[in-house]
C-alpha cells in the first residue's frame, strides 16, 4: 500500500492527493500532526533520499527552530526531523520500492504505483 505522509492543509499534499485520487491510486494517509514518523519510517525512507532532500529548510518551523543558525550534522537533523515532523518536506510519498518528496507531476507520471 503506497502511504502519503503530509498535513492536510499543504497545498503540495493537496495537489498529491488529488493526483492520486484522478488516477485511480489507492494510498493510506499519515497526517504529521496526529502521527510522528517513526525512526523506522525515516530509516526506510533515507535509503532512497537524502536527509537535505527530506529537510523542509524553507518552512515555518525550520525558523521557528532558529535551525539555519546551527551546523547540524546529519544526526541531529535526523533527530530534529523525528521531534518535530513538520520539519519534514511534504508530502513523502512511500510506495513499496521508492520514496517521492514534494509534488512534481512529471515524476508522479513517471512512477509505477504499486
Amino acid at each position: 500500500m503506497i502511504k502519503v505522509y503530509g498535513i492536510k492543509t499543504c497545498g503540495s499534499v493537496k495537489k498529491a492527493i488529488n493526483y492520486l485520487e484522478e488516477n485511480g491510486i489507492e494510498f493510506e494517509f499519515i497526517d504529521f500532526k496526529k502521527q510522528k514518523p517513526s525512526k523506522e519510517e525515516l530509516e526506510s525512507w533515507l535509503k532512497y533520499i537524502s536527509l537535505k532532500v527530506l529537510l523542509n529548510n524553507k518552512g515555518m518551523t525550520y525558523k521557528k527552530l532558529g535551525l539555519s543558525k546551527l551546523s547540524l550534522s546529519d544526526e541531529e537533523i535526523f533527530n530534529y526531523l523525528l521531534q518535530e515532523p513538520l520539519l519534514i518536506k511534504r508530502p513523502v510519498i512511500a510506495t513499496k520500492d521508492s520514496v517521492i518528496v514534494g509534488f512534481d507531476e512529471e515524476i508522479y507520471k513517471n512512477t509505477k504505483w504499486h
